[in-house]
């Protein structure tokens, strides 16, 4: 199955609306996306949009991008809807895909084996995730991706004023979005693995488009941290230092510990893991120059986030782009040579992979309807079971024919089914039966003329889930409130340090808000989404 050039880009446009957009509200928000939308709130409602804030206080520990993207999209579409603040993060997953797209089709100089590649990247686990979470990643890699592509043609000595502006930009965007996380995990080892493969010899010519490029970077990228040093220096010094005090011994790993990274492609766990195969490889390739390439690249990513003693399964998610781009290497070998297999060793990680899914596509269609409890969710139900249940044939009917284009295409298929029909049925998980919402109560405390106030802003999701920017007791001491009675909110963690700080006050708690969707048996229930309300007095 060919597929021709001009449809190339509204596929992955039709894909990446299918992966990205649906039901971004289904999901409740995580504590990273949490931080994200309280300071995007803050910039609506307080104008917060360069000192930016979490609840009123000062937070420089991220820079602001993703959060101006997202407090945009709130301006346009709302605060109050979830799907809006995700909205950007989609739009930049699609970004990333179309930018992988088109460095794919320079690297390979094959239109399809790059529809191959930019196809991996947007199914693959952590990228359907980041693209569908209000975070910060996302957005840096995505930047990152369009910078690496005009620096593509820039090393190729291609309209270099305009490359150079467009990467030095970017890469600038990148900075603004989280620092020089994508730099070190996805800049540097194309770097790295471009002089090694390449070898590309230096031209005088490119100096001075070189300097602008690094002069644009260092502007852009720089401009809001700058601003912060001059105007809050104190402040952000305090920050940053407490910042750099907690993460001393946080989420410290082994240095092995990132050398499972292609189980994170998913789906594409055994194809990514062959393609990393370069003795098996390196003669089945038309251009092993570019296979290479995307080999060094990939491995040159992983060696640097395994040097870095912080490590989180979510920081190889840079380590995936050039990853599809390996793995394309091998779909592309599939599809052609497949039928002339002769090797049983060769044929079995193909059934078993390919195979695993029209299992799990046909089961889940055929009996999932006798493990839920489905009221009020039948029509998702019938489209998820009936796609699947198609998709599961087309995929065993392709192994038959040994057509591994159209098996491949059917996996994408896969995905995306799973997706617009299957994440409404996530609701059926969202059972307890003690949750409440805090933001009405809060505003009927604040209608009623009762003064409300945080503990403190320990509880990222608890500051969401008020709706409301409320002032903080506790912020470098305790600053009491002057009214004669007020409301007190905090998480079950913090209850000790309150009685102990209102020791000398007379206090009841008047209530217990549980925010968590997800019932207390289950473990992502979290204690930081549960409210205990204190009505405090104090006598004067």
């Amino acid at each position: 199955m060919t597929i021709p050039h001009k449809y190339h880009i509204p596929l992955l446009l039709l894909v990446c609306l299918c992966i990205f957009f649906p039901h971004l509200g289904v999901m409740y928000e995580n504590i990273m996306e949490a931080r994200n939308f309280v300071t995007a709130r803050d910039m609506v409602e307080r104008g917060n949009w360069i000192f930016t804030t979490i609840n009123d206080t000062p937070r420089y520990q991220k820079p602001p991008m993703p959060t101006w993207f997202t407090a945009l999209s709130a301006l346009v579409f709302g605060l109050g809807k979830l799907w809006a603040l995700r909205l950007p993060a989609a739009i930049m997953a699609t970004l990333l895909t179309l930018s992988s797209y088109r460095l794919g089709r320079e690297i390979f100089k094959d239109a399809m084996q790059a529809l191959y590649a930019a196809l991996i990247l947007a199914t693959s686990f952590y990228i359907v995730f980041a693209g569908r979470n209000g975070t910060w990643d996302i957005y840096c890699h995505a930047f990152t991706m369009v910078s690496i592509y005009c620096l593509w043609h820039f090393i190729r000595g291609r309209k270099l004023l305009l490359n150079a502006i467009g990467a030095g930009v970017f890469i600038g965007f990148s900075f603004l979005s989280k620092g020089p996380v994508s730099h070190y995990a996805l800049l540097l080892p194309f770097i790295i693995a471009y002089l090694v493969v390449y070898r590309p010899p230096f031209s005088w010519k490119k100096a001075f488009p070189l300097s602008l490029l690094i002069i644009c970077a260092l502007v852009v990228g720089l401009s809001w941290g700058l601003v912060i040093y001059f105007f809050d220096h104190d402040t952000l010094t305090r920050i940053l230092e407490a910042e750099a005090a907690a993460r001393g011994n946080r989420n410290v790993r082994p240095f092995y510990y990132y050398w499972s990274f292609f189980t994170q492609s998913g789906i594409w766990t055994i194809p990514a893991f062959i393609g990393l195969l370069y003795p098996y490889l390196k003669n089945k390739v038309k251009d092993l120059q570019a296979y290479r390439f995307t080999l060094f690249w990939t491995l040159a990513a992983v060696i640097l986030l395994s040097i870095i003693p912080d490590k989180k399964s979510r920081y190889l998610m840079p380590v995936l782009i050039p990853l599809a781009l390996n793995t394309s290497f091998y779909i592309k070998y599939l599809v052609h040579n497949f039928q002339d297999f002769k090797s049983n060793l060769e044929r079995f990680p193909v059934y078993f992979n390919f195979g695993i899914i029209a299992v799990i596509a046909l089961v889940a269609g055929i009996t999932g309807v006798f493990a839920l409890d489905l009221t009020g969710l039948w029509p998702w139900f019938v489209l998820l079971a009936l796609s699947l249940i198609i998709v599961g044939v087309v995929i065993v009917r392709g192994l038959r024919a040994k057509n591994i284009s159209r098996v491949f295409m059917a996996v994408i298929a896969f995905t995306c089914c799973v997706i617009v029909f299957g994440f409404p049925l996530m609701r059926i998980t969202y059972s307890n039966p003690d949750f409440d919402r805090l933001s009405p109560k809060i505003t009927q405390w604040q209608a009623q003329g009762v003064p409300v106030y945080m503990f403190d802003n320990g509880s990222p999701e608890l500051l969401w889930d008020t709706g409301h920017v409320l002032p903080v007791v506790v912020e470098d001491g305790v600053h009491l409130p002057q009214e004669d009675e007020f409301m007190v909110i905090l998480d079950g963690a913090r209850i000790d340090d309150f009685t102990s700080e209102f020791a000398s006050f007379d206090f009841q708690e008047v209530d217990v808000i549980d925010g968590n969707v997800l019932p207390g048996t289950d473990r992502n229930h979290k204690d930081r989404r549960v409210a205990h309300v204190f009505k405090v007095s104090q006598g004067r």
